[in-house]
């Protein structure tokens, strides 16, 4: 049978209902195949047929179809004006790409949101025999932002009458107006059948609001929550609620997954979540989980305040146009101010509306405190954004940013350099995204600043699963499972990952469940039952020992998708690699003794786009039997790895030139058990 694939061209937009064209294009098979077999190019998991792809939205399962929409920029492979692409898939697997379903307009981008089946048809949209899918989504209008204002952000809604595959744009948009905040977005929607009404949770900037309604229209904030628990290393993004069972009991418990960026455990972005209870109203923290996520106050000892620039920079040489008027008083014009610093002045580079570059160079002085402690914040470019200290015209000590507007503290051990002349050197070398930096409050100390300590629970620790949720379904549908993807990728890199027609992949879906574990209730990632099916080529061992190596021959599908299914020891420390036959790999550690796993990808092939990327990524391990069982999926430019069923999950980006097909133990580990390593059908190529 021939196999065809379309791609969607999208034409010009008009009117506030967005009336919209489209026109498609019918590709032959082998162009196809050829489409979706550039290099690094997924076989098995979901990616847009070209350019810049990030968050999945507006997922939702209806008469045996999955929908996902996903944030998209159409008109090149990096992020930009955000649309919502759309597919639908029947098996969680092979996905049909279909047309654009929404566009900006004049009210601005659509970036992130849901749908939801408004079954009972509460919001008038539809009719009882046709109720309407009703999807809610942030408009964000860059006009606006540029214009320095806060309330950039709005949430509206659209509904469809034809199941998801045309959309009208609700005509009183906005539904929901902005109150002050910044970042005001990502409303997820749920049926909530113990309070009897539909329930949004929204993020705002540093916490989620709780909003009810009884038809999808008209919202009441009904509380907040997570303004003094939790993880605030970066912006909060894309909540979910979802009630869901305590395997093994007839306890239910509700579950918040908040999305954070950057403040990820590995470093960038990453999802944590929370457990406890939900009255239709509040959410409320589990005792056990609020005694063990208890924040530890910041540090920022008293010392010689060096600069604090509130009586100006005159002890600074400025080189450039990004520090002549240096320091600012809060923002420049048409700039949200930062946040984080003291008084009323700080140095900002953002000049010029962040065009400028430049440097801001210090008087030399003489190092007489062991420690240097500052506040800083903007955009994350070592050695191109932020702070350096030179000793004898040479940098010693940098720091940069965590793109961030808040401002944080940062703190370097100069205890070798007592007693030497120095000179400090603030710089901003970077005219394009987050090219600019904040300092305040350099001050000479005997300890070192720390930042506050907030404990936090991630529901993957890899550096790339982020803004997942899962789709919605109503009370009758044949789908019962929490199905969750997220986005496999990390701010710190996404637009500079090594691929160009296309950029970005989704997780494979997963199935979620809630499980009591000796470190209390933890929520497990497994991977949906459909993904065994694409099982081929397999090969199998009783026992892999120390030093011995296992491949899967080489055969037409040399470069498809990759399982390795194994059990390790309890209690001895195992390691292994996965290669190819280019020398490259990762390198995974279960350590029971000590309670963790790591990932290395430092080898793990093309690593030198971005100075983060080649990293060793940890998580816990979580005792639950007398064998630590372990599946990885390696596809051409992931591996995800679940152990003990899914409660530790490391997801993580790579770029080798092949799949990795070869399993090895290292001489120093113990044997591993029950090996299975089977070859993947493409979900794209027949």
């Amino acid at each position: 049978m021939k196999t065809l694939v379309t791609f969607f061209l999208s034409t010009a937009l008009i009117g506030c209902s967005m009336s919209t064209t489209t026109q498609s294009r019918v590709i032959p098979l082998a162009d196809a195949q050829s489409a979706f077999d550039e290099a690094f190019r997924p076989q098995v998991h979901f990616t847009p047929p070209q350019k810049w792809m990030n968050d999945p939205n507006g997922m939702f399962y209806l008469d045996g179809e999955y929908h996902l929409f996903y944030q998209h920029n159409p008109d090149a492979s990096v992020w930009g004006p955000m649309h919502w692409g759309h597919a639908v898939s029947k098996d969680l697997i092979h996905w049909e790409h279909l047309p654009i379903a929404l566009y900006p307009d004049e009210l601005g981008t659509i970036f992130s949101g849901s749908a939801v089946v408004d079954w009972n048809n509460t919001s008038g949209l539809g009719t009882p025999d046709n109720p309407p899918v009703v999807a809610l989504y942030t408009y964000h209008n860059a006009d606006m932002e540029k214009q320095g204002r806060i309330d950039f952000q709005t949430q509206a809604m659209a509904y469809s009458l034809d199941k998801g595959r045309t959309w009208t744009k609700y005509a009183d948009n906005p539904i929901i107006d902005n109150p002050g905040i910044k970042d005001f977005r990502d409303p997820k929607v749920m049926w909530d059948a113990a309070s009897d009404k539909w329930v949004m949770v929204l993020a705002q900037k540093d916490h989620i609001g709780f909003y009810s309604s009884d038809n999808l229209i008209d919202w009441q904030l009904e509380s907040t929550f997570g303004e003094e628990i939790g993880s605030h290393g970066g912006v909060w993004e894309c909540p979910e609620l979802l009630h869901m069972p305590v395997e093994g009991s007839d306890e239910m418990r509700y579950v918040l997954l908040v999305s954070i960026s950057p403040g990820g455990p590995n470093g960038g972005s990453a999802t944590q979540y929370f457990v406890g209870d939900f009255d239709g109203k509040t959410f409320t923290l589990d005792e056990q989980w609020q005694t063990e996520l208890t924040p530890q106050p910041a540090q920022f000892p008293a010392g010689h305040r060096f600069a604090d620039f509130e009586q100006g920079a005159g002890q600074w040489q400025a080189t450039g146009n990004a520090f002549v008027n240096a320091p600012t008083q809060g923002g420049h014009a048409n700039q949200p101010p930062p946040s984080g610093f003291e008084g009323e002045y700080l140095i900002n580079s953002f000049a010029d509306q962040d065009r400028a570059t430049g440097t801001l160079v210090s008087n030399e002085f003489v190092i007489e405190k062991p420690f240097i402690n500052f506040l800083i914040g903007g955009g994350q470019h070592p050695d191109k954004v932020g702070m350096q200290l030179l000793v004898g015209g040479k940098v010693v000590k940098s720091e940069t940013g965590k793109n961030r507007e808040v401002l944080h503290y940062a703190s370097w051990d100069v205890s070798e350099w007592q007693g030497k002349a120095a000179q400090l050197r603030i710089l901003d070398q970077e005219s394009g995204s987050w090219g600019h930096t904040y300092i305040d409050q350099i001050t000479f100390a005997d300890a070192p600043a720390s930042n506050r300590i907030e404990p936090a629970i991630w529901l993957d620790y890899g550096t790339d699963n982020y803004a997942g949720v899962t789709f919605f379904t109503t009370p009758d549908a044949a789908e019962k499972r929490p199905v969750f993807m997220g986005w496999m990728s990390n701010w710190l890199y996404a637009n500079q990952v090594p691929t160009e027609t296309w950029r970005s992949a989704m997780t494979l879906p997963r199935t979620l469940h809630l499980q009591e574990t000796e470190a209390g209730l933890r929520v497990g990632s497994r991977l949906v039952i459909e993904v065994n099916r694409l099982s081929g080529q397999t090969v199998k061992a009783t026992n892999l020992d120390a030093g011995k190596t296992m491949t899967l021959n080489a055969g037409a599908a040399t470069n498809h998708a990759i399982r390795f299914d194994f059990t390790a020891s309890a209690i001895e420390r195992s390691q292994l690699a996965l290669s190819n036959g280019a020398n490259e790999k990762i390198t995974l550690t279960l350590d029971p003794a000590n309670g963790y796993v790591t990932v290395d990808r430092t080898q793990s092939g093309n690593t030198a786009f971005h100075d983060a990327f080649a990293n060793v990524q940890s998580a816990p391990l979580f005792s639950v039997g007398n064998d630590i069982t372990v599946t990885v999926v390696a596809d051409r430019s992931s591996v995800e790895v679940f152990v003990n069923d899914g409660l530790t999950v490391v997801t993580a980006l790579v770029f080798p030139e092949t799949v990795y097909d070869t399993i090895e133990v290292s001489n120093e580990s113990f044997a591993l058990h029950d090996l299975s390593i089977s070859r993947l059908q493409s979900v794209w190529q027949k």
